[in-house]
This record gives C-alpha cells, structure tokens and sequence, in this order.
C-alpha cells in the first residue's frame, strides 16, 4: 500500500576523502580540490540534507590543497547552512587531520591515526657520488636564492635557513587552523599537540583532537535514528589508464612515483 504522506527518512551524504593529498591527481587517484570540489557539490546540493559526513583516510600531503579543499567544505557548509561531521578511518594525519578540522565535530575508531600537526620536507644529496662518477654540475640563475636544496650540490647554511623559515610559516598555518577550529576542545598544552607527533584514536579523544569515538553509520543512526538514509558520494569512475598496459609510458613512471610518494606517507604513520 501507498502512504502518501509518509515521513522520508533523515538524508545524510558520505563523502570519501582518500588517499595522498597532492596538487595533481595521479592515475591512481589523490586528493586537490579539482577533484573533490564536484563531489562536495553535489553531497551538499542533496535535497532535505540533514548533514555531510567527510570519511577520512589520508596520511596527508600538500598544505595548499588541504587549505583549499578544508576551506571549500567550510564555505560550502555555511552556504548551505548543514553540519559537517568528520570521521577517521585508518588515519586523519598531517593534511588529513587539516580537512577533518573543517568539520564540526571529528568522531574516530579507537585504533585510527589522528593528528601528526606539523610540516616534513625531505630529499637526497648526490654530491658526492657525483664526483666519484666524474660528473659535473652545471646550474646557472637569475636571483641569487633562485636555487634552493639543490640534491647536486653541498646545501649551504642560507639554504637550511631559508627551508627552515619556510616550514616553520607553513606550521604556523596549520596551528592557526586548528585552533580556530578545535579551540577549547584542545586539553593538553600546545607543545604536546603541535610537534607531529600522531596518537590513536582513543587517546586522540583525551586529548580533544576528536569528538567521540565510532564509525559513519553508526554515528549517523546516533544522531538521526535507525531509519537515515546514508548516500555515498563519490567521484567518477576513472578509467584504467591504458598507458599502464604498454610497459615503457609517462604513465607508468607516474603511476610508480605515485605509489612510492603515498606508501611513504603512509610508511610516517607505521601503516
């Protein structure tokens, strides 16, 4: 039988935010707000949306897109006036913990990876095999600080400077964030919070850098009852690039640069 009138369920949208956050998707895949923006569109653009929960599971990566995919969810909850709910899956660290801070409340697993509130930079130097190898290094420049961390040659102290001034403006970003978006929900002393150091879940909950522990549906049927309708919203399907198929391609040295960069992010973490 028909009912008319029936009540519809509570709505709520599940975004999936997974994986390395970079300036460019590769063809596995990656986080920038290109990519995501669509898809947040269209989650918050639901009709009778009672909230959006932003599934995490990110060991971080570019402090821009993190800025700017966080930013995006804050203007498009405030647009849309709907509350945002983050939860973490295996992990919310470094940029993944940024994009959690845009929600209203982070709600985690027990055994999740949480925080790790700081900048990393790292690289190689080849000088000296290079001279071993008879090879000669040949750079000029226009600017006198037009070169910085050159893997070629000896890095000079106003070049440790200069990185470390850098990175140290970039965690001032990120704090700056947090703070504005955790505030008196912080219980430890900023000095324990801010070192990048990451926690579980759990003791991530005593420390106030989550909310409450559990899982998305759970929390959804928590908040709205037994009968919320949880919609997933995702990208669209990508397909397969062929060029992997061929052997020798751009495609294949940018799928294995991928693999390596993400399973060194996640490597940080221990996972």
């Amino acid at each position: 039988m028909w009912y008319p009138f029936r009540p519809r369920p509570p709505l709520v949208a599940l975004v999936r935010l997974e994986g390395l956050i970079a300036a460019r998707s590769g063809p596995f895949g990656g986080l920038n707000l290109a990519g995501v923006n669509p898809v947040l569109e269209r989650a918050f653009g639901l009709k009778r949306l009672q909230a959006v929960f932003l599934a995490i599971n990110s060991p971080g990566g570019s402090p821009v897109q993190s800025s700017l995919i966080a930013r995006r969810i804050r203007q498009l909850a405030e647009e849309k006036n709907v509350p945002v709910v983050a939860v973490a899956e295996d992990a919310a660290a470094s940029g993944g913990y940024w994009l959690a801070c845009a929600a209203d409340e982070i709600v985690a697993d027990p055994a999740s990876v949480l925080g790790s509130i700081g900048v990393i930079s790292a690289g190689f130097g080849f000088q000296e095999a290079m001279g071993r190898l008879g090879i000669e290094r040949r750079l000029r420049t226009a600017g006198s600080e037009k070169s910085l961390n050159d893997p070629f040659r000896p890095q000079a102290p106003q070049e440790e400077a200069r990185l470390e001034e850098l990175l140290t403006e970039l965690h001032t970003e990120f704090k700056d964030w947090v703070r504005s978006r955790r505030g008196a929900k912080l219980k430890a002393p900023e000095e324990q919070l801010f070192t990048g150091r990451f926690w579980t879940g759990r003791r991530a909950l005593e420390l106030g850098l989550c909310d409450r522990l559990g899982d998305a549906r759970g929390e959804a049927r928590r908040r709205f009852g037994d009968k919320v309708r949880v919609v997933t919203i995702g990208p669209k399907r990508r397909r397969f690039p062929l060029g992997l198929l061929g052997g020798a391609s751009a495609a294949m040295a940018s799928g294995i640069a991928q693999i390596a960069e993400e399973r060194a992010a996640w490597g940080r973490l221990g996972l």
